[in-house]
C-alpha cells in the first residue's frame, strides 16, 4: 500500500522550495501568455513549445521560491538539453509542427 502525504503537509512542504502555489501559477501564465505572442511562437515544434513552457514553469519557481534550489536550475538546463538532443538527432520531432 502506498502512503500518500496529506496535501496540506505537501503543500507546505515545497512551498519552501517553490513558493506559493498562486505565484507560480500567475508568474508562469504571465510569461507564456507573452511568448505566445510572438510570431516564432508559431514556427517551433511542439517539443520546443514544450521545453520552454516547462522552462516557464521552472523559472517562475525560482521566482516565487528558493532562487538556490539547485534542481529548478538543472531541470531548466535538462528541458533544452532534451531539444538540443532531438537537433543533434537530425531534428526528429523538432520539425514535425503541431
Amino acid at each position: 500500500m502506498i502512503r500518500r502525504m496529506p496535501l496540506d503537509d505537501v503543500l507546505a512542504e515545497r512551498s519552501k522550495t517553490h513558493g506559493a502555489w498562486p505565484d507560480n501559477a500567475r508568474l508562469a501564465q504571465q510569461m507564456k501568455e507573452e511568448w505566445r505572442k510572438c510570431e516564432g511562437w508559431q514556427r517551433l515544434s511542439c517539443s520546443q513549445r514544450e521545453a520552454l513552457e516547462m522552462i516557464a514553469h521552472k523559472i517562475a519557481r525560482v521566482l516565487a521560491g528558493d532562487a538556490n534550489h539547485k534542481d529548478h536550475w538543472m531541470d531548466i538546463g535538462g528541458y533544452a538539453e532534451l531539444i538540443v538532443r532531438e537537433l543533434e538527432n537530425g531534428g526528429e520531432n523538432v520539425s514535425k509542427q503541431g
